[in-house]
């Protein structure tokens, strides 16, 4: 059985930590939401875009479909749609605005 990371683990790796806390901060991302950071906000909607999901629902199902391997795909815990919804509905978009433009220029910097 293959021992490695997954597709999905290896795209994140692009994704600086660092990076991300510093807009979440500039942008108060989690003022509103105590228990769902920002960081799973981003890695369910990535999920969800990457597997041509059509709902928050859809997203959501494969997701939770996934069991013991949800961890391993950078998950702290099984996701609720009713969460994911309110998250988005309440932070600010901003932050994932700066961080797309953050890895357009890292792409950019890599062709040079």
């Amino acid at each position: 059985m293959y021992k490695g990371k997954y597709v999905f683990a290896q795209l994140i790796e692009n994704i600086h930590y660092y990076q991300f806390n510093k807009l979440v901060e500039k942008y108060h991302g989690h003022k509103y939401v105590k228990k769902f950071s920002c960081w799973n906000q981003l890695l369910a909607m990535l999920f969800g875009q990457l597997t041509h999901r059509e709902s928050l629902r859809d997203t959501i199902n494969c997701l939770n479909s996934q069991g013991g391997k949800i961890y391993n795909l950078g998950f702290s815990s099984i996701i609720n749609r009713s969460t994911l919804a309110e998250v988005n509905e309440k932070r600010s978009w901003k932050i994932y605005r700066d961080l797309a433009n953050i890895l357009i220029v890292q792409k950019l910097e890599n062709y040079t």
